[in-house]
């Protein structure tokens, strides 16, 4: 008997093996292909819509699909060349080359913070404040860090410069 990719020495030790320690054996195997850290270990380098190398449990040999889906055990891949889709454990899934990481477009630059020289005295700007409420009001005082800003309502707030933005009124 030839299973494509195995020792064919640990197939005939295997062979002598009675049924009790092939069962004990394959219950150390589960338990092992069963630990979260194996899981992950391989999780960490796939990703939806990945091509990846995975076993087909019925003959042993395998086979090539895209990643469709990532649950906490398995993961669906549609195979290439049918129209078939299968739930495989993440154990059967051949770990993608480290350096087949996916070409990422590279993200673009953050918009710079807004700094003291962004703002005047006298201009309209609004914030939020700890409530997530906006608050719209007139800078009354520039200092080193923050902005003085009077709302109207008989209060005033101290901004740092970063949390600010004009307003435009039409």
């Amino acid at each position: 008997m030839s299973t494509p990719g195995i020792d064919p020495r640990l197939l005939e030790v295997l062979g002598h093996a009675n049924s009790l320690e092939l069962f004990q054996l394959n219950s150390i195997i589960e338990r092992m292909l069963a630990d979260p850290r194996r899981i992950v270990q391989i999780r960490k380098d796939l990703h939806l819509g990945q091509t990846v190398r995975f076993m087909d449990w019925r003959n042993g040999h395998m086979r090539t699909g895209k990643v469709l889906a990532m649950k906490d055990t398995q993961a669906t891949i549609h195979e290439h060349g049918t129209s078939s889709s299968w739930s495989v454990p993440y154990a059967a899934i051949e770990p993608p080359a480290p350096t087949a990481k996916p070409a990422a477009d590279p993200e673009p630059p953050a918009p710079p913070r807004p700094s003291r020289n962004d703002f005047r005295c006298g201009e309209k700007v609004a914030f939020e404040d700890k409530y997530l409420n906006t608050v719209v009001g007139t800078i009354v005082r520039i200092n080193q860090r923050t902005a003085t800003i009077d709302p109207g309502d008989q209060t005033t707030w101290r901004v740092g410069f970063h949390l600010l933005r004009h307003v435009v009124d039409i």
